[in-house]
């Protein structure tokens, strides 16, 4: 569906260019926006490169399992019914700790090895109390140091790229509070209710 809106957006822009006699500026926009992605995009590769190497170093040195131990008491808590030595909550733990530092795209494939692992434990096609939990922490962003935005700021010259993390921070705490106290009272809601 959003497909389809961009698609009709883009359209309509079209064809009002083309009725304002415009179209040599919505031309020039669309090279220079499509040069400009390119630009990023590559700059945006090296900051992920370099943050994904950054955690490997930082598994093979042992700081993710000690992060994994840190966490693993909370996580247990919000996700009672996966037992604490299931492959679930590993990949739980590692999306959250990408998640953390602001790896979205690293944390996406653990992200969908944990609601396999899920769906497995569950045993069939309705979405488990986990699975619904694990979508709400990581709609409301779990990030504390936002790497990418970073880059993106330091890419066009930003006096000050990093100011951002207090708010950033501030944001994470706030979203995921409200995450998980919307998860749970829809969940006691329905408990109530059946």
């Amino acid at each position: 569906m959003v497909n389809l809106i961009w698609a009709f957006m883009a359209v309509i822009g079209i064809l009002y260019a083309m009725a304002n006699g415009t179209m040599d500026q919505v031309n020039e926009a669309v090279f220079e926006g499509a040069a400009e992605a390119v630009t990023l995009s590559i700059g945006l590769i090296s900051v992920l490169v370099f943050w994904l190497g950054l955690m490997k170093v930082a598994e093979e040195a042992g700081i993710l399992k000690v992060l994994t131990r840190l966490m693993r008491p909370l996580v247990s808590k919000l996700f009672p019914e996966i037992p604490p030595d299931h492959p679930a909550m590993g990949y739980i733990l590692s999306n959250m700790a990408a998640n953390i530092f602001g790896l979205g795209n690293a944390a996406t494939p653990m992200g969908i090895k944990a609601m396999e692992q899920m769906k497995q434990l569950s045993g069939n096609e309705t979405a488990s109390r986990s699975m619904i939990t694990f979508l709400a922490l990581n709609t409301s962003s779990l990030t504390i140091i936002p790497t990418t935005v970073i880059a993106i700021r330091m890419q066009y010259d930003s006096v000050s790229p990093t100011e951002i993390v207090g708010t950033t921070i501030l944001a994470t705490l706030v979203s995921s509070v409200s995450a998980v106290l919307v998860d749970r009272f829809y969940y006691y809601k329905s408990i109530r209710g059946n």
